[in-house]
């Protein structure tokens, strides 16, 4: 009798654990390694304020959210699409909705029952999962080597490997990005990890700093070099974070990289035209302050109205105000460090992978989620694309071994 094909998972987040799902249900053996005392830890950290599985908007403005990697990840997220991800959830018992957003979440909105029931199907599968061990690379004959805790080795030689081990985002709960140097060493191309989803550095005056640091910016809209992002923004002692921020991290860290400081122009009432903030302004009390104006007239928050006067400057006349309220600008420095980002940029690259996302110069192993070279931002997306890719280098592994 044949033995079944043995398959070793590194990493045992949403990508790799849903590669173990489905080639444990073909029929295969199948062992995950994680070098945490537990697993899915990212995951659970994704859920605490409310587990974002995924987007319901068109596909056509679904896959242009991952910008430049969007043509190579298209097959893979139509192959499991933001229905099927919904499904799934749904087939594990965790009843699913669709906030005003277009976001869904499970009704739950942690995500501790997903993993817990997801956990147990893995079990009656017969997935093993073995914690507390930590991939070393390869020894020289091509086997995998994993440490304990307590630095003891063993080697294995699956019939299939799949790295799942992350970016560098949030070292502490598992992914750490230590990974790069034995790809790159094992001769495999690596983009350097960057942060994404990130908040930015901004010199703010003490005073401003020191009494709205905390404070939210609601509803506004962020443009930098054309580019622009509605949503809420939230001032902090460092810079700016939020939503919005986050949406154009990328192109905002990219640029700062290539041309130092950017200026970030914020529009504190994107709802109304500068037109209709003029008319608004001339019909209040010629008597009131500037800041009784903001307040009064365009229901503007003492955070929201001191930013006018940081980006601007005192001595504002009315006839400037308007303008000024549309385009608040801010010198950004810097973006975050990477252990502070949500997620990473960078990784292996696209031509390093073959279609299926097995690596070229290691046949036989094959890497998926936030291992490869994209970024997406914050809503859904970046959980969709490491559970799809995630499936699609499961199901090139059972080709390849029919």
């Amino acid at each position: 009798m044949t033995q079944a094909p043995h398959l070793v998972v590194i990493g045992a987040g949403p990508a790799g654990l849903i590669a173990a799902e489905h080639l444990a249900q073909a029929g295969w053996r199948v062992t995950v390694h994680d070098r945490m005392p537990s697993v899915g830890r990212k995951l659970l950290m994704a859920g605490r304020g409310g587990l974002n599985l995924t987007h319901s908007e068109p596909a056509d403005p679904f896959l242009a959210r991952y910008g430049a990697a969007s043509p190579w990840l298209a097959p893979m997220l139509r192959a499991f699409s933001a229905a099927d991800l919904t499904r799934w959830a749904e087939g594990l018992g965790q009843q699913t909705f669709t906030g005003p957003s277009g976001r869904v979440f499970p009704k739950a909105m942690k995500a501790s029952p997903l993993l817990r029931a997801w956990l147990i199907r893995l079990s009656e599968l017969g997935v093993e999962i073995r914690t507390r061990s930590e991939w070393r690379g390869w020894t020289p004959a091509g086997d995998l080597v994993f440490a304990d805790v307590e630095g003891a080795t063993e080697t294995v030689r699956p019939d299939a490997t799949l790295l799942a081990l992350g970016g560098a985002s949030w070292p502490r709960l598992g992914s750490d990005g230590g990974w790069t140097q034995v790809l790159t060493e094992a001769g495999v191309a690596v983009s350097p990890l960057k942060p994404a989803n990130c908040g930015f550095e901004v010199d703010w005056s003490p005073i401003f700093r020191d009494r709205f640091a905390g404070q939210p910016l609601k509803a506004v809209a962020l443009s930098h070099r054309g580019q622009a992002a509605r949503g809420d923004a939230m001032v902090t002692a460092y810079g700016l974070e939020g939503g919005a921020v986050y949406a154009l991290s990328g192109a905002l860290r990219d640029a700062i990289a290539a041309d130092g400081p950017q200026t970030l122009e914020i529009d504190l009432r994107p709802d109304l035209s500068r037109g209709g903030i003029t008319d608004r302004l001339a019909q209040a009390r010629p008597s009131l302050s500037t800041t009784e104006l903001l307040r009064k007239a365009l229901k503007l928050t003492p955070a929201a109205i001191n930013l006018v006067r940081e980006g601007h400057g005192p001595g504002l006349t009315p006839e400037r105000l308007a303008a000024a309220v549309k385009a608040v600008p801010i010198r950004v420095t810097a973006a975050r460090p990477l252990d502070r980002a949500i997620s990473s940029a960078g990784g292996i690259s696209r031509d390093a992978v073959d279609e299926g996302l097995m690596l070229k110069a290691r046949p036989g192993v094959w890497a998926a989620g936030e291992m490869l070279d994209w970024e997406a931002p914050t809503g859904g997306y970046l959980l969709q694309a490491c559970f799809a890719t995630g499936l699609w280098a499961a199901k090139a592994m059972a080709a390849s071994h029919l």
